[in-house]
């Protein structure tokens, strides 16, 4: 098994796209360690193999210790690493980015900034879950009333789909068990959509916190972008799998969301969307195999970091 000391950072060249990647891998009672670049997990099953670098995020579940050197390869991976609650309804905390440049995070501070381009932001974010629908001139209340009625649709459209009865959303915090069966399956697969919206806004170096539609959390950009596929990904896996049966449906729900994910080449289409929501197509230089940091001048030029500049101009 390596050590850090061994082995050295990898560069930006070498760190796998997050639209390549597995969305998730949720781990429960087990404990995490480190084999050269993979992750292990060890429970009463054995042991399984995981390479680090095939992962969006790794989903920490009640039971799970996980090692520095584990901790370390997934940090060098550039690997998402999110600790959850028992079936991964409840987040708790998270772990690095995989992108070294800042310039997707700046285009995003600078639509925020502004209250007419949030709004543009928003409106993008809401033709994307109505196609077809015109949303410019739409008031935030006018565009909050088109999604509440898109869900119930949605609820109604899935229930006769998979004949699985729907009265309303229900959901206690503090009792994920109270709610019927379909009811945990929306619970844990937006709960799973959240992760894994996280994990490519964080890999893509956005600030998770700002939001367009949502503010005020900590998550809200996170939550405006799970929220464009909950409709298409989010809630027919949970309904599929509330009509296979009412047992343990928290589990079965993340396999078929797993699947759907990987069908319709979601952190594909999520990276696309949030670089065009942003206004952002970033090509990466094929020449480009270390980090760059850059200096600001007043005339915002940008030059290069790492020189002492005290006997010569920056301008």
């Amino acid at each position: 098994m390596g050590t850090v000391s061994q082995r050295g950072s990898s560069s930006p060249r070498e760190l796998a796209r997050v639209r390549d990647r597995l969305s998730f891998i949720y781990l429960e009672r087990c404990a995490v360690h480190r084999d050269d670049n993979a992750i292990t997990a060890t429970d009463t099953d054995g042991i399984t193999h995981i390479p680090a670098a095939t992962i969006g995020t790794l989903l920490l579940g009640p039971g799970t210790r996980v090692t520095h050197q584990a901790m370390s390869v997934l940090g060098e991976c550039g690997a998402g690493v999110a600790w959850v609650g028992e079936h991964g309804v409840r987040y708790y905390a998270g772990g690095r980015a995989l992108t070294r440049s800042s310039a997707l995070a700046e285009a995003q501070a600078t639509a925020w900034a502004n209250r007419r381009t949030r709004l543009e932001v928003a409106r993008a974010m809401y033709r994307l879950r109505f196609p077809g629908e015109d949303t410019a001139g739409r008031t935030r209340q006018e565009l909050l009333s088109m999604e509440g009625r898109r869900l119930k649709e949605c609820y109604r459209r899935e229930s006769a789909r998979t004949g699985v009865p729907w009265r309303r959303r229900e959901y206690n915090q503090g009792d994920f068990s109270s709610g019927d069966a379909p009811n945990q399956g929306v619970t844990a697969a937006a709960q799973c959509m959240y992760g894994i919206a996280h994990a490519v806004v964080t890999a893509l170096g956005c600030s998770p916190a700002l939001g367009f539609v949502h503010s005020g959390h900590e998550r809200s950009f996170v939550l405006d972008i799970a929220d464009l596929y909950k409709t298409d990904v989010a809630i027919p896996a949970a309904f599929d799998a509330a009509a296979d049966s009412t047992e343990d449906v928290a589990t079965r729900t993340r396999r078929a969301l797993r699947d759907r994910v990987n069908k319709t080449k979601l952190l594909d289409r999520c990276v696309r969307d949030i670089q065009n929501l942003l206004h952002h197509n970033e090509v990466p230089d094929a020449n480009h195999t270390h980090d760059r940091v850059t200096l600001q001048t007043d005339g915002d030029h940008h030059i290069e970091g790492g020189r002492n500049y005290a006997e010569e101009p920056i301008w």
